[in-house]
């Protein structure tokens, strides 16, 4: 698995977790719960974001070495 693909995985996870904690946080009248859901959230966008810096990086490099 490529880094990005990783970051990218990762990334998924996270939004998704914290997307369950934020919901639990909201039905439970938890507000730590729901913002450490929106922090994971977060942080997921920022590992697809680096994911996506790594293809782009990737891309350029092949474009110009020809590989």
């Amino acid at each position: 698995m490529s880094d990005s693909t990783k970051d990218r995985t990762e990334g998924g996870m996270d939004k998704a977790k914290g997307m369950f904690k934020e919901k639990l946080g909201d039905l439970t009248g938890d507000d730590d719960k729901k913002a450490e859901g929106q922090v994971d959230q977060v942080k997921g966008e920022a590992k697809e974001s680096k994911a996506d810096a790594k293809d782009k990086i990737d891309e350029t490099v092949k474009k110009f070495t020809g590989n």
